[in-house]
């Protein structure tokens, strides 16, 4: 970050939404481009059945296929993301898991695959980067006031009050979790 380079007071007092206590917090809105490159990603990674679609119905080399380009489009919206630790360390760690969900699928023909179902090392892996997706998504969605398509939504964490297993909503419409019926 250039040191030079100051953010006047009037657009930081712009930005401030509220401010919050007993513990002390300050509210404000990210600048415009942060916003748009996240909306931009969000929009991108709607349209990755990979992401939530029932796991049985789901082709190998076609998941395999849309995580390389998951994590070709996170590399590019890196490359374009203002130096800001919340957004690219969000980004940098979803694109770690498409490295991991890569790095445990291996090539066709690998030692791993000739040991286990191929479709069981997938739902697994698959699992684990909805997990780390879903996560990630929901923070940055929340962060920048991002509105997301219910299909790719249902891969974000349960909230408090559904987790309690209060009655009529322990499952949401947002059920069968990750894809399993």
């Amino acid at each position: 970050m250039n040191r030079s380079a100051k953010l006047p007071f009037r657009e930081v007092a712009l930005r401030i939404t509220g401010i919050s206590t007993p513990v002390f917090g300050v509210s404000w809105n990210p600048p415009e481009s942060s916003r748009t490159i996240v909306r931009r990603l969000v929009t991108f990674l709607e349209d990755r059945r990979a992401l939530y679609a029932d796991l049985h119905s789901e082709y190998g080399p076609w998941v395999e296929q849309s995580v390389l380009e998951m994590r070709i489009e996170l590399t590019n919206t890196l490359k374009s993301s203002p130096d800001d630790e919340e957004l690219t360390g969000t980004l940098r760690a979803m694109r770690a898991a498409c490295r991991k969900f890569l790095d445990q699928m291996g090539p066709p023909h690998s030692r791993n695959r000739m040991f286990y179902p191929p479709e069981a090392m997938m739902w697994h892996a698959l699992g684990e980067l909805r997990g780390v997706f879903g996560f990630h998504l929901a923070r940055l969605c929340a962060a920048f006031g991002i509105d997301v398509e219910t299909e790719l939504a249902r891969i974000f964490p349960i909230p408090d009050e559904e987790q309690q297993g209060s009655p009529g909503t322990a499952h949401s419409p947002r059920s069968p979790r990750h894809g399993v019926t």
